[in-house]
């Protein structure tokens, strides 16, 4: 079981921050660092000092990390055009020696497109379509060649494709709850498919249809890796999993039922649990950036009994 971190900058956090987060990951033996790719604070909180950009924070850390799988949960498809979207994420790619990962999605917070002036289309859905077959298209044109595409919403003509990423292939993420759609858009251009917060009898469900429109695609189920997105709190023992759900504004018992929380066993145990119904990669939502303890304490006490 693969255990990434997975980090939402829009609710508070500078880069120096992220840079901290991304560094205790390498260093405590992590798989990967992601984040979310959101201009707006939700909830309760301030969200001070204000957004960092999804793609140029990873650039950043493409330079000051080594080991760790970069990317995102997912990309707004509404942010960027899918050509600009595919050569910044290829030079990403270059700056970090060929460790990046795009995870790619509709876009969903109206509000966020509206306090900064992003247009919000309705035909989101057939728009990510269109994304994905550009943005992988590009990537696997033959070098000296061009690609074409003449779409709905989006047409390309004469580009030559370039700049390459370092890696032969992009990992490319497809996520999310809907039971058609989804798995179809997976089943065609993903190589790894997400469902965040989820139960374990849902991830099941959801992992099944993208199975069975993998294999309705002509390729195999397992050509996928299945992971899930979690919310965590881990704590010695009961009195430090109250302080630390306190902290992200949360009660024990509904991130036990909603998340991963509790003892390092209890954590382990049900992360065995989806385990079992297929999902060989977690990504640990860590909302409070400044506890690094907590990090080490997965890494140390929980991290440790999975590998």
């Amino acid at each position: 079981m693969d255990l990434r971190i997975f980090t939402e900058p829009q609710q508070g956090a500078t880069y120096d921050t992220l840079l901290t987060v991304a560094k205790a990951t390498e260093e405590l033996g992590f798989d990967a660092f992601f984040r979310s790719d959101h201009y707006l604070r939700m909830g309760s909180v301030d969200g001070l000092p204000g957004p960092t950009d999804a793609w140029i924070t990873l650039a950043g850390l493409a330079r000051e990390t080594k080991r760790i799988r970069l990317g995102t949960l997912m990309t707004a498809g509404t942010f960027r055009l899918p050509g600009v979207l595919a050569i910044q994420v290829a030079q990403v790619d270059q700056m970090s020696g060929g460790r990046v990962e795009l995870g790619l999605g509709t876009g969903w917070f109206e509000e966020e497109h509206k306090a900064y002036g992003i247009p919000f289309p309705k035909e989101k859905f057939a728009r990510l379509e269109e994304q994905l077959e550009i943005v992988t298209g590009l990537w696997s044109t033959d070098l000296g060649k061009t690609y074409d595409f003449h779409g709905t919403y989006y047409d390309l003509t004469d580009s030559p494709a370039l700049p390459k990423p370092a890696q032969e292939k992009i990992p490319v993420l497809v996520g999310g709850h809907g039971a058609t759609r989804t798995p179809r858009l997976a089943a065609k251009y993903a190589d790894e498919f997400n469902i965040p917060f989820a139960s374990i009898e849902d991830s099941e469900r959801q992992f099944g249809r993208v199975r069975a429109a993998a294999q309705q695609a002509g390729r195999s189920g397992d050509d996928l890796v299945y992971s899930n997105a979690l919310v965590v709190c881990v704590g010695r023992d009961d009195q430090e999993v109250a302080r630390r759900a306190a902290a992200i504004g949360r009660e024990p018992d509904e991130l036990k039922l909603n998340g991963l929380a509790g003892s390092p066993g209890e954590v382990v145990d049900k992360i065995g649990r989806y385990a079992e119904i297929g999902a060989s990669r977690i990504y640990l939502q860590i909302l409070d950036l400044d506890d690094l303890d907590h990090l080490e304490l997965i890494s140390s006490q929980v991290q440790s009994q999975l590998s």
